[in-house]
């Protein structure tokens, strides 16, 4: 089978392509990346030389580029992780976010229209969405597959507009789909915009650690690891047309999670107990902050007998090991300089 995964040179895409490649020797995996700041080949240095990969350098709003990659490697399966992410970010460019989100979304299923037409058998287009699309909870209740969107920011505005052609496109062409949307992601290549590894880097380095508004927004946390092996089992036993919510069962409020980096970071590098807890800051709240989000995974535990393997505690412990057994990477970042690593290997 020839598999298609988008942003695969991202966060969560540089783990699910590892997977793919090393679980399935017999697939031959395709990572598409336009290596926006977030893109890092860096994160795949251990499979870039693996037989049944190649990477593709373009971007997903392109529609030309799209349907050539599209006719010359007869892709079967398509993974959508392209996203832009950040909801920082989303607030001071929408229009970005709607290009990337929505129509590279749009063209990646018009090229596998095209290609594939009405022979679907053993097809499949897998959509990567988020929980932020639901939109905000209150202190109770949890989101569930039939949760209807209520998006607050342009990012999840983005990904739910994405969610949904992507459903339509189901129902008018009969495009075989699945779609998941997840939680907050946490793990090892994360890009320290993200709070988790912006929090480790900050304690590392001494620096503040800007909490938003009263600190009390809560997330559900989902180890990456966790993440990938879900949708290793969705595309490969999830039913077609059907929607899968992937949560951590870990709600912690931010002030919380700094708290327990602080905690966590101090007792790893030989700090005095609590002493970066000075380094809190409680900063302006960003507009359209959604307070709460909190996933029902029901439908994924019952119908494909997946559970997260880590408690949150654990999972934090092995990313901040990982963090501070890689500080090379992480100051690459910092630098920039995986971007002259990212230029050299682009093309190979």
């Amino acid at each position: 089978m020839n598999i298609l995964i988008t942003g695969g040179a991202g966060f969560i895409g540089s783990h699910l392509v590892r997977r793919f490649v090393n679980v399935y020797p017999n697939y031959n995996v395709y990572n598409m990346d336009i290596l926006t700041y977030a893109g890092n080949l860096e994160n795949l240095r251990d499979v870039q030389t693996s037989k049944n990969y190649k990477f593709l350098y373009g971007d997903i709003s392109d529609q030309s580029f799209v349907n050539e990659m599209f006719q010359k490697y007869k892709f079967e399966g398509v993974i959508n992780l392209a996203a832009e992410s950040h909801v920082d970010r989303s607030i001071l460019n929408p229009n970005s976010f709607a290009k990337t989100n929505i129509l590279g979304t749009i063209n990646l299923m018009n090229s596998f229209i095209e290609l594939w037409k009405n022979n679907w058998k053993n097809k499949k287009f897998y959509q990567i969405s988020t929980d932020e699309v639901y939109g905000s909870l209150g202190e109770t209740g949890f989101f569930t597959e039939t949760s209807p969107y209520n998006p607050n920011s342009p990012y999840s505005a983005s990904k739910a507009s994405a969610d949904h052609f992507v459903r339509s496109y189901g129902e008018t062409f009969n495009m075989p789909f699945l779609i998941s949307n997840c939680s907050n992601n946490y793990g090892q290549n994360q890009f320290p915009e993200k709070l988790i590894p912006l929090f480790i880097n900050n304690i590392i380095n001494n620096k503040p650690l800007p909490v938003y508004g009263d600190g009390n927004y809560t997330r559900d946390w989902l180890y990456v690891k966790d993440h990938v092996l879900a949708i290793d089992l969705i595309f490969h036993k999830g039913k077609n047309k059907e929607t899968y919510n992937i949560g951590g069962f870990n709600e912690w409020k931010n002030i919380d999670l700094a708290e327990t980096l602080c905690k966590i970071l101090d007792n790893k590098l030989g700090n005095k107990i609590n002493s970066s807890k000075k380094l809190i800051r409680f900063v302006k709240d960003r507009p359209g902050h959604d307070l709460r989000y909190a996933i029902d995974a029901s439908k994924i535990n019952n119908t494909l007998d997946w559970h997260p393997s880590l408690s949150f505690e654990e999972g934090l412990s092995i990313t901040v090991d990982w963090y501070l057994s890689n500080l090379e990477w992480l100051n690459s970042i910092k630098s920039g300089n995986y971007i002259t690593y990212n230029d050299k290997h682009k093309y190979n």
